[in-house]
């Protein structure tokens, strides 16, 4: 069952005078409307004589010499020109000449996601033997920040600064607005301006790869990042920034757009590894035990051209080999007081495979997890007025996760269930400058989720809880086998799909924004718990305290104190499943 949503908003940036006008409508109230879709940059100037005259009909010719990409511009009876749906990729030359003048030009200029290039050229007159191109220093070249705080990441950033988990948090959490808590593990969750990981937006070349069902707390829809280190080219944080183009986050959108091939072959390659002896055993005197393990993190990347100056591509892939690691509190052994002792282990495995022909596993300190992602990119130099992209992403990565590991809790090997996530995400564009005053940009972007959660050994037996008690009164024991009683029937599957109009229109000093947008979600959610039942063997007592059975032997006999089963009324699991979502329908 869908259900639509719609809002309608008017916006006019009066850029010369740094004055902005915004009206909205909003004919439904929404959490998200607009998402940031800011995938190339600008360029924005000025052309004049020697009294500050602009000069009319000037050429201003873009070249990106990485791509051979061109894009001629003719300034109008201010002098002013721009230059918009510009690739972030490679360095730019802008060479200007008018009749009259003396020709300049500025090499090596480097655009920015979040920024707005601005040039100013001062031309002479013309000198006798004709026109003549003069070089002029790059510190003409000046950044027209966007309105509202941000941050900008480029290449350079992003290879040298030192990036361990190999996560884009690693490098925005440069600017001090950012907060990355690493205090649960490898999730690493992204806080902007002290907001919950979950307020963020998420964007990968134009698609938002944001979490939309609201499991995990690093925002991601993945167990980790979902798109390879190395294939990003820039990074920006946008926080509350004043524009249409902007929505569906209340905290910061994290912008981050690839690389993409050029007329030059180029590549990458990058391996590391790391085990549990490379890992601190010790803080401030109390030891810590990682249990055994070996990491191993891998990957390639390469771009070039496929036709020069017009068809290039781009391809990465990055593995992940490693484990999760488990401390095993629960075992307690020291002048003869434990919780519960190898013998006790032994006997409650030994009891599972003879009485119920199960074979539980052992008791792990790790177990092995597994993550790969491949990004492929094409860029197509259409004409000098059109240009497209396209970029494929997959990942496939998983963690093996312990549901009951609390320090009186135990589990065997076969209750551990596997937490992982298959996406494929296709995003396509196509950026169109019909005149110098009025461009386009059309997208459409399709994601596609499967989440799984599964037990290790399986749910063809239930989840088995054997309450053990320590015989010096330390304290008992709930040692779990068998399929964990969460994983039974429990299944997330969603697509979402999202379709962008968008254009702009220079009149004089004055820009207009203007679009619409369109998002499907629609998802699939089947969460039961004990389908398979869930038997517990406990030490139990009446009012009066008399015993009645003990934990163990109990398992033995097969006398449960308490049995769990739950199910759809037809039997089926799937019955009880939510299968739903919405459409979101937004003008600006």
């Amino acid at each position: 069952m869908y259900k639509n949503f719609a809002s309608i908003g008017l916006s006019a940036i009066m850029s010369a005078s740094t004055i902005a006008l915004t009206t909205a409508l909003t004919l439904a109230a929404t959490t998200g409307v607009a998402h940031a879709q800011v995938t190339s940059s600008s360029i924005t100037g000025a052309v004049v004589d020697s009294n500050g005259n602009g000069i009319a009909n000037a050429s201003v010719s873009l070249i990106n010499t990485a791509t051979g990409f061109a894009r001629t511009l003719t300034t109008d009876g201010n002098g002013s020109f721009t230059g918009r749906n510009l690739p972030i990729t490679g360095l730019y030359s802008i060479t200007v000449r008018a009749p009259g003048f003396q020709g300049e030009v500025v090499e090596g200029v480097a655009l920015s996601l979040s920024d707005d290039t601005q040039l100013s050229f001062q031309l002479d007159g013309e000198t006798a033997g004709g026109d003549t191109v003069v070089a002029v220093a790059q510190r003409q070249v000046v950044a027209n920040l966007a309105l509202g705080p941000n941050a900008s990441f480029g290449l350079e950033t992003l290879e040298s600064a030192p990036s361990i988990n190999r996560n884009i948090a690693d490098v925005i959490r440069i600017d001090p607005r950012v907060f990355v808590d690493e205090g649960r593990g490898g999730i690493n969750s992204v806080q902007c301006v002290g907001q919950s990981s979950r307020f963020n937006s998420i964007t990968l070349d134009g698609i938002a790869l944001n979490d939309s069902f609201g499991l995990n707390s690093n925002g991601y829809p993945t167990e980790r990042q979902p798109f390879p280190f190395d294939a990003l080219e820039q990074v920006s944080v946008e926080i509350a920034p004043f524009d249409v183009k902007y929505g569906g986050f209340t905290a910061c959108n994290i912008n981050s757009v690839t690389k993409s091939g050029t007329n030059e072959f180029h590549g990458s390659a990058f391996v590391d590894y790391t085990n549990d002896s490379l890992r601190g055993k010790n803080v401030k005197d109390v030891d810590f035990d990682f249990g055994n393990f070996d990491e191993f993190r891998y990957g390639v990347g390469i771009g070039g051209p496929i036709i020069k100056d017009k068809l290039f591509f781009y391809a990465s892939y990055e593995g992940l080999d490693g484990a999760n690691t488990y401390p095993q509190t629960a075992i307690t052994v020291g002048d003869g007081d434990f919780q519960i002792n190898q013998t006790q282990i032994d006997e409650i495995a030994q009891i599972s495979r003879d009485v119920y022909g199960y074979e539980p596993g052992f008791i792990p300190d790790s177990f092995g997890n597994k993550d790969d992602k491949i990004l492929v990119r094409l860029d197509w130099n259409i004409s000098d007025a059109h240009r497209a992209s396209g970029t494929i992403n997959w990942n496939d990565g998983f963690n093996t996760v312990r549901s009951d590991g609390d320090t009186d809790e135990l589990e065997f090997s076969n209750h551990l269930y596997e937490r992982g996530t298959e996406l494929f995400s296709y995003s396509g564009s196509l950026f169109s400058d019909w005149t110098d005053n009025f461009s386009t940009e059309l997208r459409a972007n399709y994601i596609d989720v499967d989440n799984r959660q599964e037990s290790i050994g399986g749910n063809d037996f239930g989840e088995f809880r054997v309450v053990t008690d320590s015989p010096t009164g330390v304290g008992s024991v709930d040692v779990y086998l068998g399929g964990d009683d969460s994983r039974q029937a429990n299944d997330l599957n969603y697509t979402v799909l999202q379709l962008f109009a968008r254009a702009n229109y220079s009149m004089g000093d004055h820009n207009f924004t203007f679009g619409g947008e369109y998002s499907e979600l629609d998802i699939f959610n089947l969460f039961v718990q004990h389908t398979e039942t869930e038997i517990r063997f406990d030490d139990v007592y009446d009012d009066q305290g008399n015993f009645l059975f003990d934990g163990v032997e109990a398992f033995r006999r097969g006398l449960a104190s308490q049995i769990e089963y739950n199910n759809s009324p037809t039997q089926n699991p799937n019955a009880a499943a939510a299968d739903w979502g919405y459409a979101l329908n937004t003008l600006y």
